[in-house]
């Protein structure tokens, strides 16, 4: 199983970035799917979630309107599109899948939004 996030970097404020996560060894399909991020010195959250079969999605409130999450399931693809970012959105953010069958999480892609 594996679970291989891309696309973070550095970007100043204001910016775009889209995020990717590659998932291999298991029925993708059957898996919702969520991106958290954690911070130095904060507690890990939420940013977004979708369902497995893209039938609906949450996002948390700091980046409602800013962060679109989105897959494929032919391709065993999850992106996290974030616009307008802010500083606040700096962290390393891990693309996780989830279900009744069991949790795979990937190691993470750093975003840094400086100026």
């Amino acid at each position: 199983v594996q679970l291989v996030e891309s696309g973070g970097a550095l970007v100043q404020p204001g910016g775009s970035l889209t995020l990717s996560c590659a998932a291999s060894g298991f029925n993708f399909s059957l898996y919702n799917m969520r991106w958290d991020r954690q911070a130095p010195g904060k507690m890990r959250e939420v940013v977004a979630r979708i369902g497995s079969s893209s039938d609906w999605t949450f996002y948390g409130e700091p980046v409602k309107g800013r962060f679109t999450i989105s897959r494929d399931n032919a391709k065993n693809m999850v992106w996290l599109r974030m616009n307008s970012l802010k500083f606040e959105d700096t962290a390393l953010y891990i693309c996780i899948a989830q279900s009744q069958f069991g949790m795979y999480r990937g190691q993470g892609t750093q975003v840094t939004v400086s100026s």
